[in-house]
C-alpha cells in the first residue's frame, strides 16, 4: 500500500458552481471511473487511490470538495486539477 499524506496543513477547498443535478451525476460518475468510491446523496465521502476527501453538494448549484488525504508523492494541484477537468468535461466545456 502507498503511503499517504495526511493533510493536516489541509490542501485549499475546491469550489465548483453551476453544478446541476446532471453535472453532479457526471462528476460522480467520472470520480468512480477513476477509481474514487463516493458516498451516496448530496454529501460525503470520496475514497480510493490513496485519496480522501469530503465533499458536499446544495442539491442545486454548488459542489466543495475538501482533500483530506493524498499519495505522498501527489501534489495538492494534481488532485484538485484533476476534479476540475471532470467538473469541465461534464459541463461540456
Amino acid at each position: 500500500m502507498a503511503e499517504r499524506k495526511l493533510d493536516t496543513e489541509g490542501c485549499q477547498g475546491i469550489k465548483f458552481r453551476n453544478v446541476t443535478p446532471e453535472v453532479f451525476s457526471c462528476i460522480n460518475k467520472k470520480f468512480q471511473s477513476y477509481g474514487l468510491e463516493v458516498s451516496s446523496g448530496n454529501s460525503g465521502v470520496l475514497k480510493g487511490n490513496g485519496i480522501v476527501a469530503h465533499f458536499s453538494w446544495d442539491g442545486e448549484a454548488n459542489l466543495s470538495i475538501e482533500i483530506k488525504e493524498r499519495p505522498l508523492d501527489t501534489y495538492c494541484g494534481q488532485v484538485s486539477g484533476k476534479f476540475r477537468a471532470f467538473w469541465r468535461e461534464c459541463q461540456g466545456l
